[in-house]
């Protein structure tokens, strides 16, 4: 919303909320019975609160359902009504998250239950807080004016968040509802990628000019009565809304109050691209530690802030995600989903392992033979493989992890490769000779000694190969490097493990 305030000023201020942590007399109970309280014990312990009251609920309404037909569907409805306001008065206790942590940790019925006696003014924040997942389902049994009614308590950038997930005429109505101004501002975030700046940004700013002394802009913020959250700058604009600097709050209470804001304002700031790259941002947060930078057009028209709690979502949501595809999962899954949906969300991977592992098997299946002749090499097989297995994720872990931070270039990238090449003979001679050794102290065997150092020395420098090349590959592609690769690395390292000894095997010890 847009405020004018004479003509040098204007403010764009979105909605701040405060909730309460915890009540003084719900801290007072929770301390009795311990000194000390961290975030996971007071979680743990306000869900078990809810699900023994969900379970106290379940046994009255059989008690009822088992009682007398008399007035029954006044007293079933009497207790229900009861039930749910002793959940209520639970929840406007705690803060949104709080509650969306109660929410995912609920089965889908309980949760449905929890979901309905939550509906304060305060449901929509719960709905930003919960995972996608969670919140399919909690949106999926909403009508859409109960949608367009939570959405109105909403700033315009968490109307975004949650856009993608609303049903079309719930977003009619939602979108009906709104003034010029914040459908402007809806659309402008909308526009952008996932992965833009743009589509974090806010406009809970302040905007000033550089012609004012700070005295007066101290009297007009004491007029505002409150400032947007994680204000620790103000943004000093030209008459064409380009941004000349900041004036930190630091310097505006420490500076002589009829300094101009032109000789104290910082023209040496961060700012951001709408299009840029919000994991650039990421990085840009963390090294100049920032709490908020404004974002500006080609132009360079101020159009937004970034702010460190949006930055802050980004990296929990992007860590979780590379956690899952590390894994083959390929999306937020809700723990309580259906069988189903859980299931079709893991076939992809698996579908792969199925059809290498496969081709393991056929690999050793062409060399039976040498099996059945020298049993020793059943034993010492997997070793090279699993070894394998771990030189790769090794190196695959640190180009990920690389390319996320944005330190490799077309510079810097083939005196990489060869850094990790020359580490993989390193490690591939030694351990190779730790396996030769280990070979012949058990089978007292030359030869079979010899196999596995050499198979050994091979397989991690195969493994290495790999665990650089497809990160890479998938980089440039436009893929997102860590999908898959800890599966397609197992699964190469394992067959190219196998077929490297007993190839070596046959080679050399049936001659």
């Amino acid at each position: 919303m847009t405020i004018d305030f004479f003509v040098p000023f204007r403010v764009v201020r979105g909605q701040t909320s405060f909730y309460p942590l915890i009540s003084a007399s719900t801290l007072r109970s929770t301390m009795a019975n311990t000194d000390k309280l961290d975030t996971t014990q007071f979680l743990q312990q306000q869900l078990q609160e809810v699900i023994t009251l969900l379970e106290k609920q379940q046994l009255e309404k059989q008690l009822v359902e088992r009682g007398p037909a008399t007035h029954h569907d006044l007293v079933e409805t009497l207790l229900h009504k009861e039930q749910q306001a002793r959940l209520q008065e639970k929840f406007n206790l705690l803060h949104p998250a709080d509650i969306a942590y109660i929410l995912e940790s609920l089965p889908l019925g309980q949760r449905k239950i929890a979901w309905e006696a939550i509906k304060t003014e305060h449901d929509g924040q719960v709905l930003l807080e919960v995972s996608d997942a969670v919140r399919h389902t909690l949106i999926s049994g909403m009508a859409p004016e109960e949608l367009a009614s939570v959405a109105g308590t909403l700033d315009t950038d968490e109307l975004a968040d949650l856009a993608a997930d609303l049903p079309k005429r719930a977003m009619l109505k939602i979108l009906r509802s709104l003034n010029s101004s914040e459908r402007s501002h809806l659309n402008s975030i909308l526009a952008y990628q996932d992965n833009q700046v743009g589509a974090l940004m806010d406009f809970g700013m302040i905007t000033i000019r550089d012609d004012l002394n700070l005295k007066a802009i101290s009297s007009y913020i004491r007029k505002l009565g409150k400032l947007p959250s994680h204000t620790d700058k103000l943004f000093v604009v030209d008459q064409h809304n380009r941004v000349k600097g900041i004036l930190p709050l630091q310097r505006l209470l420490t500076h002589p109050p009829m300094q101009q804001v032109a000789d104290v304002m910082v023209t040496d700031f961060v700012l951001f691209q709408t299009d840029q790259d919000t994991a650039d941002a990421a990085r840009a947060f963390e090294r100049y530690n920032l709490i908020s930078a404004p974002v500006v057009n080609e132009q360079q028209e101020l159009q937004g802030r970034l702010c460190v709690d949006s930055i802050l979502d980004f990296i929990r949501e992007k860590s979780d995600d590379d956690m899952l595809s590390q894994a083959g999962v390929v999306e937020d899954e809700d723990l309580f989903s259906s069988v189903w949906k859980s299931a079709s969300n893991r076939w992809g991977w698996l579908l792969i392992n199925i059809a290498t592992a496969f081709a393991s098997t056929r690999i050793i299946s062409l060399f039976e033979d040498v099996i059945l002749q020298l049993v020793a090499l059943a034993s010492l097989m997997p070793i090279v493989a699993a070894m394998g297995g771990n030189s790769g994720n090794q190196t695959s872990m640190l180009i990920i992890r690389s390319l996320a931070l944005g330190q490799i270039t077309s510079a810097n990238v083939y005196r990489l490769i060869k850094k990790e090449l020359t580490l993989a003979l390193l490690n591939g001679t030694l351990i190779g000779l730790i396996m030769g050794l280990l070979g012949f102290l058990l089978y007292r065997d030359t030869a079979i000694a010899c196999v596995m150092a050499i198979a050994m020395f091979i397989n991690l420098l195969v493994a290495v190969m790999v665990g650089i090349s497809i990160p890479l590959l998938r980089h440039k592609f436009g893929k997102d490097p860590a999908v898959g690769t800890s599966v397609i690395l197992t699964s190469i390292t394992d067959s190219m493990g196998f077929f490297i000894v007993l190839g070596l095997a046959s080679w050399f010890l049936l001659k």
